[in-house]
């Protein structure tokens, strides 16, 4: 697990991370899709980071949404950039939610399911928090897609790296499931993610992938090299990455749900950032 606070990714996040509007379209476009005919009032973006989809969800469902990370440094990037009214942030952790019990009708997390430190607790956290027929969508990398992310073969000491942090995705069903969710759709989605490689070596040389911030110096220069001379010598091409979305559902209503809130729980989405 990565802590952002000790790093200089958060400056960095956005420049590498964020793949234009046509990818944020095409992620609440899905999202909506698969909840179609729910009520979407109040939405949780669990591991929110600097925001990238928290203005998104509040505009596709006219909903309010309160973005949750334990990084400041990444909640004052989000903040700075903040322009959506109904969009609120708060420093939190996803394994001690601190909302009510039965508050939410939505918790959205983007890629930040391998950064938890216990995914099963955070899951019954989610269920937690979720009112009756709500709903989790989780975006995330899976070991199953190593082989294909563009990164990969120019890295080789990623691999590694991945196989170690990345869940499988029968791990991410079990770990809903068991936490009294029903999972209802898994598939992966193939999104572009640069124009052509010579922006793709660009983003990478940003510095905003916490993975490739944990190879050695040399490691990262010397698979930079490679992804440069790639794009120099057939790099035209868009650069595709595969991600998984997976949904749940709470369909069994308030039986078997912890009822208690959590003890540092508040009533009300607030902005909220701690030093």
């Amino acid at each position: 697990m990565t802590d952002y606070d000790l790093t200089d990714i958060p400056a960095a996040y956005d420049r590498a991370r964020d793949h234009g509007p046509e990818v944020l379209d095409l992620w609440m476009r899905l999202t909506a899709d698969h909840l179609e005919g729910r009520s979407i009032t109040r939405i949780l973006d669990l591991g929110c980071g600097t925001g990238r989809f928290s203005e998104g969800l509040a505009a596709r469902f006219n909903a309010d949404v309160i973005g949750l990370d334990p990084s400041v440094k990444m909640l004052e990037l989000a903040c700075e950039k903040q322009r959506h009214a109904r969009v609120h942030y708060q420093l939190g952790r996803a394994e001690a939610i601190p909302l009510p019990s039965e508050s939410v009708d939505l918790v959205f997390m983007s890629m930040s399911l391998h950064h938890f430190a216990d995914p099963a607790v955070a899951a019954r956290e989610c269920r937690r928090v979720l009112r009756d027929r709500g709903s989790v969508v989780v975006r995330t990398g899976t070991r199953e897609q190593i082989s294909s992310y563009p990164y990969v073969p120019f890295f080789a000491s990623s691999r590694p790296l991945l196989e170690e942090i990345l869940p499988g995705s029968a791990d991410v069903r079990a770990t809903f499931t068991a936490a009294g969710l029903h999972m209802v759709a898994a598939e992966t989605i193939t999104q572009t993610i640069a124009s052509d490689w010579m922006v793709y070596a660009e983003k990478l040389a940003a510095g905003g992938d916490s993975v490739l911030a944990r190879l050695s110096r040399r490691d990262f220069e010397d698979g930079l090299a490679a992804v440069r001379r790639h794009a120099a010598a057939d790099g035209r091409r868009p650069v595709v990455e595969p991600i998984d979305l997976f949904v749940f559902y709470d369909e069994v209503g308030c039986y078997g749900r912890m009822t208690r809130p959590h003890p540092n729980e508040v009533s009300d989405f607030i902005t909220h950032i701690e030093a």
